[in-house]
């Protein structure tokens, strides 16, 4: 997830996945110009809408379509490398300083909410559970959470492996630009070794070098795209590169399903090479978009989704759970349960986005401040 989060230029990167262990967290300008680049910006509006949808339906055929996951990490890549043209440590700053309070706010909703719910340490456990509370403030590991939060919870594994992209950043683009091809293509070697050769052992430590490996190829696509790497590379070799990719990936979802399900986000060496083979094609071929700019209503929405990114990421699933207490209420009301489909899916998926357009209206703000800017209830560009 738009990422200084979820991977904006003010950045973020945000989007997801993992429902019951699913994880699915402008004018055109060239990759290293300045400005908002309308491409990369509409890019990450399809990656947050098809976040809210894979967790509202759970269509495994949607991380095929579209790996919203990969294509958000690999422009959060992009708008790292280009901002690591300044000092790194003030660099780093800015993208914590845009990521956190977001959290922090969410974490204070969430957490209070589960407290209310019963959520408490065991007796003789209370220092261990406040001190990994403290991962609410800074979430190198998964925060801790009650049964009851864990849906509304299990989203924030993106804002946790997008950090740690962050701060190994200066490390990463050092390498990268000193041997760029060759760093680009062994960064999808860690995903093979951790899933072939050596076991990433148990718990929050092999959880989060596991998501860094699926997830390394489209970081490195990123800065690839900011250096101009892409757009050197011939049209040809382009599309061979990434066919390569995704039939490596595509072969191994099909040959390695899990409960019989093909769903990427449920096999992480399939979605390291569909997701970064999916990425070279989007960011080597740009299309023009003249003609969607022109619509006002769309270009409204793009820049609304880029700059309340990381609100729209943690908010989205919390929404889905609450829309559907909101329409057992409408079922009491005769004229609603006569003249509403309260029973469909659509349905509910359109009240989930009518409790995020909420949920945008009453912490959005916070995204603002984190940028320091002037608060507003939506932003105009």
């Amino acid at each position: 997830m738009s990422d200084d989060t979820l991977a904006k230029d003010t950045d973020v990167t945000v989007a997801p996945q993992r429902a019951g262990r699913h994880r699915s967290g402008p004018s055109a300008a060239p990759a290293g110009g300045g400005g908002r680049d309308r491409y990369l910006d509409m890019l990450r509006c399809v990656a947050l809408v098809r976040v809210v949808t894979y967790h509202a339906f759970v269509w495994p055929w949607l991380s095929l379509v579209f790996p919203s996951m990969g294509v958000m990490f690999a422009l959060a890549g992009s708008l790292m490398a280009r901002s690591l043209d300044r000092p790194a440590l003030s660099v780093l700053r800015g993208r914590l300083r845009r990521l956190l309070p977001p959290l922090w706010l969410f974490g204070a909703v969430i957490a209070l909410a589960m407290m209310l719910k019963g959520w408490a340490p065991e007796e003789h456990q209370v220092g261990r559970w406040w001190a990994r509370m403290l991962l609410w403030v800074v979430p190198v590991a998964d925060p801790p959470h009650s049964a009851w939060g864990f849906e509304a919870t299990e989203i924030l594994w993106y804002l946790r492996t997008y950090l740690w992209f962050v701060l190994l950043s200066p490390l990463l683009l050092w390498a990268f630009r000193r041997a760029p091809a060759a760093v680009l293509c062994l960064s999808a070697v860690p995903i093979v070794v951790f899933t072939t050769v050596w076991t990433v052992p148990e718990g929050q430590a092999g959880t989060v070098l596991l998501d860094l490996a699926t997830y390394l190829a489209c970081w490195m696509a990123g800065f690839a795209h900011r250096d101009g790497l892409l757009d050197r590379l011939r049209p040809a070799l382009a599309v061979s590169c990434a066919a390569l990719a995704m039939a490596v990936g595509g072969w191994w979802a099909f040959g390695h399903r899990v409960d019989g399900s093909y769903d990427l986000n449920e096999i992480p060496p399939a979605q390291a090479f569909w997701s970064v083979g999916f990425v070279l094609l989007l960011l080597r071929f740009r299309p023009r978009l003249d003609g969607p700019a022109r619509i006002r209503a769309l270009d409204r929405l793009v820049v609304v989704c880029n700059s309340r990114a990381i609100t729209i990421y943690l908010w989205h699933q919390t929404a889905l759970i609450l829309s559907v207490p909101a329409i057992d209420h409408l079922w009491h009301v005769r004229a609603f349960e006569l003249s509403l489909p309260l029973g469909s899916m659509w349905f509910q998926f359109g009240v989930a986005w009518m409790l995020i357009a909420v949920a945008v209206a009453l912490f959005g703000w916070v995204e603002d401040l984190a940028a320091k800017r002037e608060p507003r209830l939506l932003p105009s560009r």
